[in-house]
């Protein structure tokens, strides 16, 4: 099979590799889309996010969807030729934290396109069964990919405790942004303001149902910030933002170390709490998807063949008006 192999910084290869074969409890799963991530974009530039570093050549790419080819054996509940979204990170299932349903924080976990783990902008990749989530007929292969990205906006939204009535921020209209917001209104959200620097991005939000993109005090405090830039002057206006009681969640990764108006959190008694990824998550953004209720595909803006990854890579930052773009590894 082809992989698009990142062998250090900026050097990226599409090489021949041998077809992985499913293990004990495993599918195999041709690859039939793949979204194209930040932290992608990051390990490409410089080949290490926080202490994850690329040691070793790695094939980037963890949003992935595809078709079954092959099943290893126990695998009971799937079949040849049955389409399927991929969750990108299995646990050991057996540590404290995955006992209690936390399985996101498990410390053993293996991540695709997490160093060592090679990921998934390759033609076939091998999963555990019980992270190959079939999808039904109305959720395209891109949005079957993207299901990924939109487990993180629905695990930010549990988090936050969304419901009916809550007034929302979401600051940062990038991809996470923008199912943030879609993700609160479908959590019963009546009002959702989305701010960003980028004007083309806020209009793609108005259109996605943001109520306004502009902070207007004449309006009632947000009872909860989704924070979704990683900027750090963000995460300081949006906690001043919040109301009594308000819900805090930081999902965007920016610096290491920002400074928070703790006096104006505990007066308030705002819960601010970070998210790392996901848990159990995927059942609701399937019906999210398949129902209309969040819109996946409309978020692609390019189509890239596997030969062309590199190109895929940096269409975020060279290409004026991406949102979100799709590798296709059997083109």
């Amino acid at each position: 099979m082809r992989a698009a192999v990142l062998r250090e910084p900026l050097d990226l290869v599409v090489e021949e590799r041998p077809a992985p074969l499913p293990g004990p409890g495993e599918v195999l799963v041709r690859v039939t889309a793949v979204g194209v991530c930040g932290s992608d974009t990051h390990y490409f530039d410089h080949g290490r996010i926080g202490d994850f570093v690329v040691e070793a050549p790695l094939v980037l790419g963890h949003e992935a969807a595809g078709v079954i080819e092959a099943v290893g054996p126990g695998v009971a509940d799937r079949h040849v030729g049955q389409r399927v979204s991929i969750e990108p990170g299995v646990p050991d299932r057996t540590c404290p934290e995955c006992l209690a349903g936390r399985y996101n924080l498990c410390h053993r976990m293996e991540f695709f396109a997490t160093p060592p783990v090679d990921g998934a902008f390759a033609e076939f990749v091998t999963v555990h069964a019980a992270f190959a989530h079939p999808v039904p007929d109305e959720v395209s292969d891109d949005a079957a990919a993207l299901l990924e990205p939109l487990s993180v906006a629905v695990w930010a939204c549990e988090k936050a405790r969304v419901r009916p009535g809550d007034r929302v921020l979401v600051t940062g209209a990038g991809p996470i942004g923008l199912l943030a917001l879609q993700t609160a209104r479908a959590f019963g959200a009546t009002d959702v303001t989305v701010l960003d620097v980028n004007p083309g991005r806020l209009e793609v939000a108005r259109s996605y149902g943001a109520t306004r993109t502009v902070v207007d005090d004449r309006e009632p405090a947000p009872t909860v910030l989704l924070e979704c830039s990683g900027s750090a002057a963000a995460v300081m206006s949006g906690l001043r933002a919040l109301d009594r009681a308000g819900r805090a969640v930081l999902i965007g990764m920016g610096a290491e170390e920002v400074s928070v108006p703790v006096a104006h959190l505990q007066v308030r008694e705002v819960v601010l709490t970070g998210v790392f990824r996901y848990a159990n998550t995927w059942p609701t953004a399937i019906q999210l998807a398949s129902s209309g209720r969040v819109d996946l595909d409309g978020l692609v803006t390019a189509h890239y063949g596997l030969q062309d990854t590199r190109l895929a890579l940096t269409a975020a930052r060279d290409v004026p008006g991406s949102i979100k773009v799709i590798v296709r590894p059997h083109q």
